[in-house]
């Protein structure tokens, strides 16, 4: 009997040893208005800060009180940011911490670790992925042919890999092959809050840069992609 009940009491030891995790007060009543905000503020800097990817609005709501207005919040985050070598920039639908381009140069001078925003990836592969987020949903036979030679498996594995590639759906050509598409990583690691913000293929046409008819991709829009780790 003596052997059945120490089970018992050992659980119970556990569970009144254990922490009570007590809920987050996001109203802040007790808090004057002034210090209340403050108090959002350093909330919100904290988890964008911490974050590894672009923090959405309902995740800021979920540590602010009901009423408060999160573009105000993050636009007074942005306010003290002015004189700072980095800003907190909106892409792929929420807000994440980012250098400014102006300090590219600097970074990479000083040749140290850095987190890398965008994964490094081959001129070759740089180039599919272009065509890819202009063109999408499209097909590894129709990125064959707008480059004159076969687009291997391996390159889209490869680019698939960097988590900046997906399988959309399938093409209504014969064998119903696979298209591919950009991630909302690739949003956020070039930058973008959605697609509509790519540089206008007209005015990339303009600028030599991309010929929508013979579909050429060019040395300066593959530098583009390349050095876009280093904001």
């Amino acid at each position: 009997m003596d052997d059945e009940a120490a089970p018992k009491k050992q659980r119970r030891g556990k569970q009144a040893g254990s922490k009570i995790e007590i809920p987050l007060d996001t109203e802040l009543e007790h808090l004057p208005e002034e210090f209340r905000w403050r108090e959002w503020m350093m909330r919100a800097e904290a988890i964008i800060f911490a974050a590894s990817e672009p923090v959405r609005r309902e995740t800021l709501a979920r540590v602010v009180g009901a009423n408060c207005d999160i573009d105000r919040l993050v636009g007074d985050l942005l306010a003290e940011m002015k004189m700072r070598s980095y800003d907190i920039v909106s892409v792929a639908g929420g807000w994440q911490y980012r250098t400014k381009p102006a300090y590219a140069h600097a970074i990479k001078a000083a040749k140290g670790q850095t987190r890398a925003m965008a994964p490094a990836i081959s001129h070759q592969e740089a180039m599919v992925l272009i065509a890819i987020a202009y063109f999408q949903p499209i097909t590894r036979g129709e990125l064959s042919k707008i480059f004159g030679k076969e687009i291997s498996r391996d390159t889209i594995a490869s680019i698939r890999g960097a988590g900046l590639l997906d399988t959309g759906p399938r093409s209504p050509m014969p064998g119903a092959p696979y298209t591919y598409v950009t991630t909302k990583y690739f949003l956020s690691a070039f930058g973008f809050e959605t697609l509509r913000d790519l540089p206008d293929i007209e005015a990339l046409e303009d600028a030599g840069l991309l010929n929508r008819k013979a579909v050429v991709v060019t040395e300066s829009a593959v530098e583009t992609i390349q050095d876009a780790d280093e904001n």
